[in-house]
């Protein structure tokens, strides 16, 4: 088993083990959880492609399989798997154990925070995942400034965020110290938390912020379709 295979399963075992669990009962979400995994795991893999073919970053052969898809060792894919299933997993969980709140929030501040991060995306355009990683996030809170995207105004999703950067933290250092992962020092800003570049942040919230609004989406149509059969039933 290399590595990475390795991470993978200690990224999953604790959600797949506790998928039954009676109260938080995952297993019954699953459909909406592949349905947000594959949505979002698309565009990040096929970023994921582009940015290995250009030599954004690369991957360790030494601590990966020989088997590549496109570019990608199929660790590196089964992450797009394992990582938001996990997430999930938290998301349902802290959903049971934690009574939901809605913030309001003035839309000017999430125009701000797009601005910020817009202006950012702009003045590293010669950094590729700097650039890239910073567009990206801008485009959520651009979008949240307009449209309820139940993440950012939802205690449950932000905490589920907070969370999540634990085990990400721990990961990820994992993944950058070894190496796994090999960066391109050119496209990247070269700051670094030990040895996690900090573009992998916004690469991780706005991955997770991805996951929590295709899945919120897909529960609110599920709870309307349910609400409307009742209220079909009663007349």
């Amino acid at each position: 088993m290399s590595s990475y295979l390795a991470i993978n399963v200690f990224i999953v075992l604790i959600p797949l083990l506790l998928s039954f669990e009676k109260n938080v009962l995952f297993y019954k979400k699953l459909k909406n959880v592949f349905i947000s995994i594959i949505a979002v795991g698309i565009i990040f893999l096929i970023w994921d492609v582009i940015a290995t073919e250009n030599g954004d970053w690369s991957f360790n052969s030494e601590y990966t399989g020989s088997v590549r898809i496109y570019g990608l060792p199929v660790e590196e894919i089964l992450f797009f798997i394992t990582v938001p299933y996990s997430i999930l997993f938290v998301f349902e969980s802290l959903t049971f154990y934690i009574k939901e709140k809605k913030f309001e929030f003035n839309r000017k501040y999430f125009l701000i925070v797009f601005m910020i991060l817009f202006f950012a995306a702009i003045t590293n355009i010669d950094k590729n995942y700097t650039s890239a990683v910073f567009f990206i996030c801008s485009v959520l809170f651009l979008l949240s400034s307009f449209y309820d995207l139940k993440v950012y105004n939802s205690l449950v999703s932000i905490l589920t965020i907070l969370v999540s950067f634990i085990p990400f933290f721990i990961v990820n250092y994992i993944l950058t110290s070894l190496p796994v992962v090999e960066y391109n020092p050119e496209a990247i800003m070269g700051i670094r938390v030990l040895t996690i570049p900090v573009e992998d942040f916004f690469y991780s919230f706005a991955m997770i912020s991805g996951w929590l609004i295709i899945y919120n989406m897909l529960n609110e149509r599920d709870r309307k379709i349910k609400f409307k059969t009742i209220d079909q039933g009663k007349t």
